[in-house]
């Protein structure tokens, strides 16, 4: 078998035959020139596969190659973004300052025509014995003192945007034989260049949307509340982390006319940036609303309709909602809500042992998540809190949680509404005297260990909200 049909010995016959047909050579002389070249090939793809930086992979291939395959000089020709006949020398061996290909493009000789455009624009591998370049030819100076050339295409979407010559002194320095090996081991190689840089191209870029979109995240969390503020009769504590930099979750407690305080939670659909923008446009219209914010109903239809008429209705994103007055005087929270989990109001069990306690879901009628339609209603309910009670505001990230698949089938579980209130009432019959931190931490410890430390999938946002004794 000849080695045009056979790849393994076209890419042996491309490097410096073992021995000529005039030598004569032993077994135990083949093993050795195999073993050793075997050695050089292994040390050199070893070496490639260190290389993060495309410059230093190819000097240290240049390098490897030629104690492989010996070769006289190098010239590197591109025609990326360029029409014929025109050309850019990328690389010479005959340089004496090294110039950057991807970083010093403007640095490159500029040519037009002659015999490298005739071999870069013919799109095939070619070999030039007894090399006589007409002086006034752009390659003339490139190939003085050479007398053949090997024009190996690197192809691109099927065409030869790049090409590399190898030259030897000389006159017959090539065979046809060598050739499908050495296009074959170049363009690997330019392949494998091509790659790293589109690598260290993508690391830059997510480097800077790294930076990005750690700045959306510091202003985002610059929108929530720095602490909260107190209030009479109320124990209260939060909990707030994006499945990713920014997010769409949003919390609030804010003083209102009369002594009362509003109680706010929300959750733009999505995640990232966009839910993190429409998160913000929230909070600046909750907090330039010229309204009392003391009706739930009107504050929640506000939103609503500024948010389907300017914002969401051309993106599709929509806000869900739960807002709640509370006043201290007389205990009561007033509230509605907007397509959002029901609050959770852990409490007594009148009916149970002593010291049980029941979960009573706030539901009550609700009106449809914020930017969908214009002009909802949504309806208010009202809860007197009682001493002890505790109430847990929370986004569906928090039900959402999953633990990674525990059997063969591979199927993932939900934390749950169901885990979630179960959880909720053994904090509080556990942590009877606990604050609301204290008891949020018992129930963080819980949702950790649920997902094994696995990063959330979606944001998660908790408010729990205890009465006091007078």
């Amino acid at each position: 078998m000849d080695s045009f049909n056979d790849p393994f010995q076209a890419i042996t016959s491309s490097i410096t035959p073992i021995a000529s047909q005039d030598d004569l050579v032993t077994a135990d002389d083949l093993d050795s020139l195999w073993r050793e070249r075997l050695r050089q090939v292994v040390a050199m793809m070893r070496e490639m596969s260190r290389q993060t930086d495309p410059q230093t992979m190819v000097k240290a291939y240049d390098r490897r190659m030629r104690e492989i395959m010996p070769i006289g000089g190098r010239v590197s020709l591109s025609r990326r973004g360029l029409e014929a006949p025109w050309f850019r020398i990328t690389r010479f061996s005959g340089w004496d300052e090294e110039i950057n290909p991807w970083t010093q493009k403007e640095r490159l000789p500029l040519l037009r025509g002659g015999l490298f455009a005739e071999l870069l624009y013919g799109d095939e591998p070619d070999l030039r014995l007894h090399l006589k370049p007409d002086p006034d030819d752009p390659a003339a100076p490139y190939l003085e003192g050479f007398g053949s050339l090997a024009a190996l295409p690197h192809y691109d979407q099927g065409v030869a945007l790049n090409m590399t010559l190898l030259l030897r002194v000389e006159p017959d320095g090539f065979t046809w034989e060598q050739l499908p090996g050495m296009v074959w081991m170049s363009n690997l190689f330019g392949r494998a260049t091509h790659n790293l840089v589109l690598t260290n191209q993508l690391r830059q870029v997510n480097a800077q949307l790294e930076r990005e979109l750690r700045t959306v995240a510091d202003i985002q969390r610059s929108l929530l509340p720095r602490s909260l503020p107190p209030i009479p009769g109320l124990d209260l504590a939060a909990y707030y982390r994006t499945s990713r930099h920014a997010g769409g979750d949003y919390y609030d407690v804010f003083a209102l006319p009369g002594g009362r305080y509003g109680l706010l939670i929300a959750d733009v659909s999505g995640h990232g940036t966009p839910a993190a923008v429409v998160m913000a446009i929230t909070h600046s219209l909750v907090h330039t609303y010229v309204e009392p914010c003391d009706n739930p109903a009107a504050l929640l239809s506000y939103l609503n309709q500024q948010l389907t008429t300017r914002y969401t209705s051309e993106s599709g994103m929509f806000v869900t909602a739960f807002y709640g007055v509370y006043d201290p005087a007389t205990r009561i929270l007033r509230s509605t809500r907007a397509g959002h989990n029901p609050p959770r109001l852990i409490r007594s069990d009148p009916d149970g042992a002593a010291g049980s306690f029941v979960v009573e879901p706030i539901e009550g009628p609700a009106g449809l998540p914020l930017g969908i339609l214009e002009d909802q209603s949504y309806p208010c309910h009202e809860t007197a809190l009682k001493p002890g009670d505790v109430l847990a505001l929370y986004t569906d990230g928090v039900t959402d949680t999953v633990a990674p698949p525990r059997d063969p089938s591979g199927r993932y579980e939900f934390y749950g509404t169901e885990r979630l209130d179960a959880m909720l009432a053994r904090c509080v019959q556990k942590g009877r005297g606990c604050s609301a931190s204290g008891l949020l931490r018992m129930l963080l410890d819980d949702l950790n260990s649920f997902s094994q430390g696995a990063p959330p999938v979606d944001d998660q946002s908790l408010l729990l909200i205890k009465a006091k004794n007078d």
